[in-house]
């Protein structure tokens, strides 16, 4: 991560990830209780998948600290799980994948083919979460064209960061489902081409940043994320991560958001607890899950500030 920070904004960086604001209490009094306490929903065609799922990422949520967001579909069994897909979090990294995307989308309106400069920076940005790279490109569509294929994509409640400060983008969870959706099927709004490019480059990821999503992934199961984190003095570390993945038998995405996190390592290990009660519920199997390489140390997760924008 090459991303830098303000010093007014030391924990502003732009290569990391937002989340939803969902307080998990461990219990509280029923007395004590002003409102019911939000919970996950799962629907499927599939009988019986719904209510395994809604137990199961219950159940890995439980006597977590922070807050939490998620949201699942599955094509093949048409599933949605969803929990508080509309809270609204710093976005960090995960914007990435919209800066890729809004680049493409303006591409195609005039038909022309990415340079090799944008190709590079493109790649930089989403293998390595280079966050020079995504300042570059940022700056070269300008909040116009960023805002015009948010209009497009359908993505009306993210907000993109002002000044300059693309890691400070609201995003929720619903629209980073939206977003995910249309990488992985055909739709008017990315190419065919766009949309396997995008695909590509999430696969691509380097291993110390394919932790989060992929966690608990059989094998058998190709794997595309994107991954965010930053600490800021109000709500501690955000932690998120988006992944697409096909295979045995199944077409599915899921985005997990959070905060409030004491520590990275402590949101990463909420999300991916989550994400292997999905994959096994989704694609059980005998087969070993894929290794994820533990993610980067918080100090190489903070990158040196910017200049002033």
């Amino acid at each position: 991560m090459t991303h830098r920070i303000s010093r007014r904004a030391r924990t502003l960086s732009a290569g990391l990830a937002a989340g939803v604001l969902v307080p998990l209490a461990a219990a509280v009094p029923a007395s004590a209780a002003t409102a019911a306490a939000p919970t996950v929903t799962c629907t499927s065609a599939k009988a019986g998948l719904a209510a395994k799922l809604q137990k199961d990422i219950t159940a890995a949520m439980a006597n977590r600290k922070g807050t939490i967001s998620i949201g699942l579909y599955d094509r093949a069994t048409k599933t949605t799980c969803t929990f508080r897909a509309t809270s609204s979090y710093d976005s960090a990294s995960v914007v990435k994948v919209t800066v890729l995307s809004a680049l493409l989308w303006d591409a195609k309106k005039t038909n022309r083919y990415l340079t090799q400069r944008e190709v590079d920076l493109a790649t930089a940005m989403i293998t390595k979460s280079d966050n020079n790279a995504t300042t570059a490109l940022w700056r070269q569509l300008g909040m116009t064209k960023i805002k015009g294929f948010l209009t497009a994509a359908g993505m009306t409640h993210t907000v993109p960061g002002a000044d300059g400060y693309w890691g400070l983008t609201r995003i929720t969870v619903q629209d980073e489902q939206r977003l995910l959706q249309l990488i992985t099927a055909k739709n008017t709004v990315l190419s065919d081409n766009s949309r396997a490019y995008i695909l590509k480059l999430m696969n691509q990821v380097v291993s110390s940043q394919r932790w989060g999503t992929p966690a608990g992934a059989p094998s058998t199961v190709k794997v595309h994320v994107k991954n965010g984190w930053l600490p800021r003095a109000t709500n501690g570390w955000r932690v998120h991560s988006v992944g697409a993945f096909q295979g045995g038998g199944h077409d599915y995405y899921m985005t997990v958001l959070t905060q409030d996190n004491s520590t990275m390592d402590y949101g990463v290990a909420t999300i991916q607890a989550i994400a292997k009660a999905v994959h096994k519920d989704l694609v059980p199997t005998t087969i070993a899950p894929q290794r994820i390489a533990p993610p980067v140390s918080p100090a190489e997760a903070i990158p040196p500030a910017p200049p002033a924008l």
